[in-house]
């Protein structure tokens, strides 16, 4: 929540202009030194600046401002705004690395191309505060340092929270989701039943024609030992 009105001057000369309210009164409210205030009144600072009505822009109350009209020590308060505004979202820069933890980036860099090949450049540059340069480098075995790294998860080194890690395995899954010869799905219901009719129906006629093989064996059989 704000703690002082929009544009302190304008409604600083609006108050000086068409309240009674004191210059510390003023003062308190728009966040200004009193003198500035007085300065005001006296038409010496804030020439060609145009008053804001606070009570227009919801700031203020008339019973507020009449109220400390009454009592000089009262100190004006901000009115709750009516509509509530949602917080800009400050955009993210790179993460910033410890320099203690700088030379195990290539090793988180080496784990996360092996382990999770999914993920593109820029997430790895998020997770572990790294550029393009460098991961490139790393996935030629160009890097200077190539013979020595070692794969290293870069939870456990303290460069990113599992959370985080997660997350972007899980954005990278869904940007890439399985071939449809690797995924595997379940067969709706109608075509495993209709299948196992099928094959019911197809052993029945051989069934069949076993039981009529004994039956004329036994027959012959039989007139054999008469």
């Amino acid at each position: 929540m704000t703690t002082q009105p929009l544009m302190p001057k304008a409604t600083a000369v609006w108050l000086v202009e068409n309240t009674a309210l004191s210059f510390d009164q003023i003062a308190d409210f728009c966040k200004l030194h009193p003198l500035e205030v007085k300065a005001i009144a006296d038409g010496d600072a804030a020439q060609g600046i145009k008053g804001l009505d606070p009570i227009l822009t919801g700031q203020l109350t008339r019973e507020e401002i009449e109220e400390a009209e009454k009592d000089h020590d009262h100190r004006l308060k901000l009115a709750d705004p009516k509509v509530r505004l949602p917080q800009p979202k400050t955009k993210r820069g790179p993460r910033y690395t410890p320099v203690s933890r700088r030379q195990d980036r290539p090793n988180a860099i080496l784990w996360l191309i092996r382990n999770h090949p999914e993920l593109k450049d820029s997430q790895i540059m998020r997770l572990v505060g790294t550029t393009k340069t460098t991961i490139q480098a790393i996935r030629e075995r160009s890097h200077w340092n190539a013979p020595n790294l070692q794969p290293m998860d870069p939870v456990t080194l303290g460069l990113c929270s599992q959370i985080d890690l997660d997350l972007e395995v899980q954005r990278a899954a869904k940007e890439k989701p399985l071939p449809a010869e690797q995924a595997v799905t379940l067969l709706p219901a109608e075509v495993t039943t209709a299948r196992e009719h099928a094959e019911a129906e197809a052993k029945k006629p051989a069934e069949e024609l076993n039981v009529d093989t004994v039956f004329a064996k036994l027959k012959q059989l039989g007139g054999k030992s008469e």
